[in-house]
């Protein structure tokens, strides 16, 4: 995908790299210092800001390298003389300028902010929507989904509260995905999810369509925000099963109702109330925290005029069609014909490309 061109001329371009390159190399001064090094909290600071832009300092260092490149193949094009040496300039300045361009591209992606809840696990929340039981089973078939790709990230997923349906679809399931970089993947998929197939109790073959939600929620941090005991209301239950069996008799799910906001929180997945209850504070923490991002978007939002985000949570960003192996995601007029593979958690290629559009978009913004 072609990168928009922000940066106006190569020069502009050329200073903001110049100023970062400034930055490392005065870290690297202030890192030599015995002082410094000596002070493990700021020695720390320090290392960790320089770390965060070594990354780019190499691809500067590389970007330099192909403008000599490129300015050495001029000067002999333009000195005349020798012809075959005349062609070798030829063909290696052609294939600079292409790599000019990628770089180029790669440099500009990098420069836009990251976002810094990238590196965090995150809460998965799927919800059967409309559809009945079929709805049920596709949320079911989404939680594997991602199960199956989180396997294929060494990610650890802990389900922290599930409701299910009579025919083996989920109501609803709330899980932890443990992982570095999780949310970077995944923040993608908050979303409405539809269907579209021949259900196994439809007789006469008719496709019908239901839906499930997606949400994903950076874990939030207790450092993050403060929850004010005197803000909850804690009830605790005995937890059922399906048919509403009881599943013990010990009071050991928990409810928790967050009074500010009328947040309802539950779990019950554990047999000990206490991890139940941590459990249910940690999605807890992780919605309020998502609650005060987006109203900062959104006040940045009135400020700038526009705003970039990873769709909205109601909006319908995805169609898994069965009688044509096809899943197409809306927001970027994506579609693969490989939906089987999908449900198996090669989710990479369609993240991918959501992931370079996203950036495309937040570059536009700057």
């Amino acid at each position: 995908m072609a990168v928009p061109d922000q940066w106006g001329t190569e020069a502009m371009l050329l200073d903001k790299l110049e100023e970062i390159e400034n930055k490392y190399n005065e870290l690297t001064k202030i890192l030599s210092d015995p002082e410094v090094f000596s002070d493990y909290t700021r020695s720390q600071k320090y290392s960790k800001e320089q770390s965060e832009i070594e990354e780019i300092v190499r691809k500067i260092k590389e970007y330099k390298k192909i403008l000599s490149g490129i300015r050495e193949a001029d000067e002999i094009l333009s000195a005349g003389g020798d012809d075959g040496l005349k062609e070798l300039a030829e063909l290696e300045l052609e294939e600079l300028e292409i790599k000019k361009t990628q770089v180029e591209d790669e440099l500009k992606f990098m420069l836009v902010p990251k976002d810094p809840r990238d590196s965090r696990s995150i809460i998965l929340e799927i919800r059967a929507g409309t559809g009945g039981d079929e709805a049920g089973l596709f949320a079911a078939d989404l939680f594997r989904m991602y199960t199956k790709y989180a396997e294929t990230k060494r990610w650890k997923v802990e389900i922290m509260d599930m409701s299910s349906t009579g025919v083996g679809g989920i109501k609803e399931v709330i899980a932890e995905v443990q992982g570095k970089g999780a949310y970077s993947r995944m923040k993608y998929e908050s979303g409405t999810h539809r269907v579209q197939r021949v259900p196994a109790t439809e007789t006469s073959g008719r496709i019908h369509t239901s839906a499930a939600t997606v949400a994903v929620l950076p874990e939030a941090e207790e450092v993050d925000l403060k929850i004010e005991e005197k803000d909850l209301r804690i009830d605790t239950y005995c937890a059922s099963g399906p048919g509403g069996q009881g599943v013990n008799t010990t009071y050991s799910a928990v409810r928790i109702v967050h009074e500010p906001t009328g947040l309802i929180v539950q779990c019950q997945d554990s047999r000990s109330q206490i991890k139940n209850r941590e459990k249910a504070l940690k999605v807890l923490r992780s919605r309020l925290y998502e609650l005060e991002i987006e109203n900062q978007e959104k006040e940045r939002a009135k400020e700038r005029k526009t705003q970039v985000g990873s769709g909205d949570r109601s909006e319908r960003i995805r169609t898994y069609n069965f009688p044509q192996n096809r899943v197409t995601d809306h927001r970027i007029n994506l579609t693969l014909h490989k939906l089987s593979a999908i449900l198996e958690g090669e989710l990479d290629e369609l993240i991918d490309g959501l992931a370079t559009y996203f950036q495309a978009e937040k570059l536009k913004a700057l």
